[in-house]
């Protein structure tokens, strides 16, 4: 198969963690006879840096004539900390989702058995987690209709859905849950939001079409709850745009770190693949990013073009590094090891796995290892 793809490394780690996404797909596609061709683009700060735009039209042009976009992070502390500014990092890439028609943004929850005394959950808790996140990615608020007085003292902004924005991404949801434990669980605040009814109506809907998934209801602020004291009975939790967004978060927390989460945005005919972690700039250039979600969002990548067998050698390739603990400090305060080296371990895993048979826990540093 040859694929083209954009390559979006954006702001502060991006680039870091991207690169090792890049090491390991060139893995793949050496040892599965496929030819993947990267293109780089600018977005984020570094794009308006230099062009005056978080999202240039050269940028949006190529997105929209490849087959898949891979998308670092973006973000910095300049425009964060800037209440003021009339041009922003986010804008880009809300502009990005919307052109590109990415309505389903795709977050899979499973905690590794050797990470689960990372959690800051108790063990007991979230052992056997195992859910997906299907969050609505291109309605509500964050593209509704936005309002500020002359005064600067009264704002506004308006959270609107219709019945086709949210069937298309519940159908999702239900075909998702039918191979998985056929449970969808709706989380909204229709007990106060006029929107959230909508959304309870709308998906009651939809459920008629798949007899063999259970339907039930959370309100978000019990679902939030819910995540950490009983993240096991969730097996997709379908929602709306800003309450995906916090709940998928909150549930980093359950694998011990946002470094391992991965996400797909899909549209009808576009398709974007990125860690959810954020630019992380206080550890940019210091080789201590975590790549792990990024190389996860290869794997997401591979299996949207139906490459399960190369997707599951960069599941196992990343949970080998994280049983020999090739990790981060934010997996592992005393590792030897930063960003680069995972990158290496994982893309060395796929080209060799036999050497993993001559590979020694005790030697698991620089240059002691034939993986590294």
């Amino acid at each position: 198969m040859n694929l083209k793809i954009a390559v979006l490394s954006g702001d502060g780690i991006g680039p870091e963690v991207i690169l090792q996404a890049k090491k390991v797909l060139y893995a793949v596609g050496s040892v599965y006879d496929h030819e993947f061709v990267f293109e780089d683009a600018l977005m984020g700060a570094v794009a308006i840096d230099k062009t005056g735009s978080p999202l240039p039209e050269q940028t949006l042009n190529l997105c929209l004539n490849t087959d898949a976009v891979l998308f670092g992070a973006i973000g910095d502390p300049k425009y964060d900390n800037n209440p003021d500014a009339k041009v922003r990092p986010e804008q880009g890439l809300l502009k990005l989702r919307k052109e590109l028609g990415l309505f389903a943004n795709i977050r899979p929850i499973k905690p590794y058995k050797a990470l689960l005394n990372s959690s800051p959950l108790k063990r007991e808790i979230i052992e056997g987690a195992d859910f997906t996140i299907f969050r609505e990615l291109t309605g509500g608020v964050y593209f509704g209709e936005k309002k500020l007085n002359e005064a600067g003292t009264v704002a506004s902004d308006l959270c609107e859905y219709s019945e086709e924005e949210i069937s298309r991404i519940a159908h999702l949801a239900f075909k998702s849950a039918q191979n998985r434990r056929k449970k969808v669980t709706l989380v909204d605040k229709a007990n106060v939001l006029e929107t959230s009814r909508l959304w309870r109506k709308v998906v009651k809907n939809v459920s008629a079409a798949y007899p063999d998934v259970v339907l039930d209801f959370l309100f978000v602020d019990n679902a939030a709850m819910q995540i950490i004291l009983n993240p096991k009975q969730f097996d997709v939790i379908l929602t709306e745009n800003l309450f995906g967004d916090i709940l998928s978060d909150e549930a980093s927390v359950i694998t011990g770190s946002i470094g391992l989460l991965a996400s797909a945005s899909l549209g009808k005919t576009n398709a974007l693949f990125e860690p959810i972690h954020g630019s992380y700039p206080q550890a940019a250039g210091k080789n201590i990013a975590n790549p792990i979600a990024s190389i996860l969002s290869a794997a997401l990548l591979l299996e949207h073009f139906g490459l399960y067998e190369e997707a599951k050698k960069i599941y196992e390739g990343v949970e080998k590094a994280i049983e020999y603990q090739v990790v981060t400090i934010d997996l592992n305060p005393d590792s030897k090891f930063g960003t680069n080296e995972v990158g290496e371990f994982v893309s060395n895993f796929i080209l060799n796995k036999d050497d993993l048979l001559y590979f020694n826990k005790n030697n698991v540093y620089i240059g002691q290892s034939t993986i590294v």
